[in-house]
């Protein structure tokens, strides 16, 4: 069955009225970020300033690294720091000299801020300066937080690209800068195509090397590729970059739309981009299809978790069938995410922050037949009988662009078609 995307709606979701709560919320910790960051950052070492409980998290949340030593760890903050009784930035600093001396590799090493770190007011910029200075040119020393007392996971990336922006070298000439941690086989994927469209000065922020040169100027436009970096977008922009504003690359519209605001920005003729695109689109449309098959007509709830929502909710109603009752999102960034509210058509409700039991209450009256949660609340909804898919997943899973179109729509039609699957062994 082929299945094609309908025209853009009539009226879209931009100016829709937004449910905005203020209670309890439930989120995983930013240092989170960490797990896909360091496999991107190929010479970096993310050194978290935290408790052992940070360690545990990072722990296992990456799982056991067997046949390599990980580029991340955790500098312990013990009880005499927590009370004030040991210089916990002197302490610091010996971590710091000890690690750098054994791993002559790290080109780059990022001091990372907690929950504990931050109660007591440890000043890692400081501590960023001092070393930097002490290390420089070899190593070059950022920091920033990735508490989670109030944010969401996906905002690590966001504080770490963020804080490389002020570092980056100026730059007059005309470029296209992508920003946002993906896969390198993706980001192969997307510089390939931009490359066949003739756009070949672009630089990636972040680099996979450290000597890689990433520069900004007045004449760099940025395109994101993940939604949830608000804050790299404004570093940028007081750098002098210009944003291009575009849906985001999933699915086979998103990418198209993606693809076709950078060729308009570089003066890519029309005949020049569908030679480029015809084929890929065809192939992502095709793998689409097969998960349709399960999405089409179903309904979908979307708990805040990843900044993800907006741009999955576009993909799944319009590229699969499915009907959005609720599109909850931590933050809704309308200069990010416009361009997505304008295809998104109207009827879901959507929100912004979380009082965790008024929407668990709003979903189980909806009873939809998909929730998009976090990984706190599926269990227990499962155990209600609705139907879960991990918000996490969707970072950790290659799912931007053509060729991984199929992908991203399968994480969505499998949970489904168990429950259907489990459905049907009850009765037989």
């Amino acid at each position: 069955m082929t299945r094609h995307t309908p025209p853009p709606p009539s009226t879209g979701c931009r100016n829709a009225p937004v449910l905005k709560q203020r209670g309890q919320h439930e989120v995983f910790c930013g240092l989170t970020g960490i797990i896909w960051l360091h496999r991107k950052m190929q010479d970096a070492f993310f050194l978290v300033v935290g408790s052992r409980t940070c360690a545990h998290l990072l722990q296992s949340a990456a799982g056991v690294m067997i046949f390599a030593e990980p580029r991340f760890g955790t500098a312990i903050l013990e009880e005499t720091d927590l009370a004030g009784l040991a210089d916990a930035q002197n302490e610091l600093e010996r971590e710091v000299d000890r690690l750098l001396s054994r791993r002559s590799d790290i080109r780059q090493l990022f001091l990372v801020g907690s929950c504990p770190s931050e109660v007591i007011k440890l000043d890692l910029a400081r501590a960023a300066e001092r070393l930097t200075m002490k290390y420089a040119p070899r190593v070059r020393v950022l920091n920033y937080s990735g508490s989670g007392i109030e944010t969401t996971f996906t905002e690590g990336e966001d504080a770490c690209l963020a804080s490389m922006v002020p570092t980056l070298p100026e730059t007059d000439k005309r470029q296209l800068m992508l920003v946002g941690a993906l896969p390198d086989v993706v980001e192969d994927q997307a510089l390939d195509l931009l490359a066949q469209m003739g756009i070949e000065d672009v630089t990636v922020l972040p680099a996979r090397h450290a000597d890689t040169e990433v520069t900004v100027g007045p004449n760099t436009v940025f395109a994101l590729t993940q939604p949830f970096l608000g804050g790299t977008h404004a570093a940028l922009e007081r750098r002098g970059a210009r944003h291009l504003p575009a849906p985001f690359p999933f699915g086979e519209e998103g990418t198209t739309a993606w693809l076709q605001t950078v060729a308009r920005e570089f003066g890519v003729d029309q005949a020049r981009f569908g030679a480029v695109t015809d084929a890929p689109r065809a192939r992502a449309r095709k793998a689409v299809a097969k998960a349709t098959e399960t999405l089409n007509g179903k309904s979908v709830f979307f708990f805040p978790d990843s900044q993800m929502e907006i741009p999955l909710a576009r993909f799944l109603t319009r590229e699969c069938g499915m009907e959005a009752i609720e599109v909850g999102t931590p933050f809704l960034h309308r200069a990010v995410v416009g361009p997505e509210l304008d295809l998104l058509a109207e009827g879901p409700q959507l929100s912004e922050g979380q009082d965790v039991d008024l929407q668990l209450e709003r979903c189980r009256a909806a009873q939809p037949d998909l929730t998009v949660c976090g990984l706190g609340l599926a269990n227990p909804l499962e155990a209600e009988g609705l139907t879960t898919k991990w918000a996490i997943e969707l970072v950790f899973t290659p799912v931007h662009f053509y060729e991984q179109a199929g992908d991203l729509a399968g994480l969505f039609s499998r949970p489904v078609r168990r429950r259907e699957a489990l459905k049907l062994g009850a009765t037989a």
